[in-house]
This record gives structure tokens, sequence and C-alpha cells, in this order.
């Protein structure tokens, strides 16, 4: 099995991630998806809580056939190293190939990452680009912080998120007192 391994802080998740879902079921030869949202964010950035990010995630992915939300990260309970999700997934045999797919913004950091010789040796990247970065494949430019600026100044996020993730989002009021930067 050739192995989709999708993971972010999907906060929410929106069509910009649908759209690298995609693009990466297309043109990586993938077998199955895994959207992951992160248990516990690397850099200890502040996040929503993990139990309504991983509902989007399933929302968000549902029109997807070969795609999965997965609460992968939860049984480590620490922040996410993305090398211990890969080996979680070998370890399980839940593949035999992992693609990992990133966005164009993190190739150039991601050799700083949490043993990163041991991850590029076990993995395939799928890079796919972002407004401005370049990449393989092109998605618009939408971001996660912007929608939740836009929920909490009582803005329409219509067209930038699955029109389910949209009503999770008012179902469970959230991000209606975000304080980002």
């Amino acid at each position: 099995m050739r192995l989709g391994l999708f993971s972010g802080s999907f906060d929410p998740p929106h069509i910009g991630h649908q759209m690298a879902m995609t693009c990466a079921l297309a043109t990586a030869k993938l077998d199955k998806l895994l959207l992951v949202p992160y248990f516990k964010h690397p850099v200890g950035k502040r996040l929503t809580d993990y139990e309504h990010r991983l509902a989007m995630c399933k929302l968000a992915v549902e029109p997807f056939v070969r795609g999965e939300g997965s609460d992968l990260e939860r049984r480590f309970g620490s922040e996410s190293r993305t090398l211990r999700t890969v080996q979680e997934i070998y370890g399980r045999h839940m593949a035999q190939e992992v693609v990992l797919i990133i966005g164009a913004d993190l190739v150039r950091e991601r050799e700083r990452w949490y043993g990163y010789r041991e991850l590029a040796k076990m993995v395939e990247f799928c890079v796919i680009g972002r407004a401005g970065q370049g990449g393989e494949v092109p998605v618009p430019n939408v971001s996660s912080t912007e929608i939740r600026g836009r929920v909490a100044r009582g803005e329409s996020i219509e067209g930038l998120v699955a029109a389910s993730v949209r009503e999770y989002i008012a179902e469970h009021r959230l991000y209606l007192d975000t304080q980002d930067p």
C-alpha cells in the first residue's frame, strides 16, 4: 500500500487543503490518504480543541473515496513529530510506502525538523504549491488564520471551507473569540 500522509494544524481545514489532497491523490499514485491533525503543535502554537479539529478533518475528507481523517497522533499525547507519525504508520503495517504531503513553504525548513535525516529516508515528498511559494501544483491563497479572523468578525467563509466544515464551525461556535495576530 502506498499511503499519503498530510498532517498539520487544520484549524480549520479549508478548500486549499482539499485541493492539495486532490492533487496528491491524482499525481502521487496513492492508494490511501490520511488527513492527520496535530495533537499538539510542535512549536507550541495555540490550537482549537483537538476533537473539533479532528471532526472537521473527517468532514473535509468525506468527498475523497481514498481519504480518511485520522486520529493517529492522539496516541502520542505530546507535540507532533512527523518522524514519530511515520514510524507509527510503518509499525502498524499501514503502508509499504509513505508519501509525505507538504506545502512548498515547508521545503526550506524541513531539514530543521526533528529527525529529518531519518525521515527523508523513510518517505517520498509530494510538494504542493502555496501562494507565492511555487511547488509542483499551486493551490488557492486561503489560510486558516484568515478563516478564523473572518468568523471572529462575523464575515462569510463560504467558498473557503467545505459546506460541512462551515456548518460545523457555526454549530459549535468556533473561532468567535479568535485573537490571532
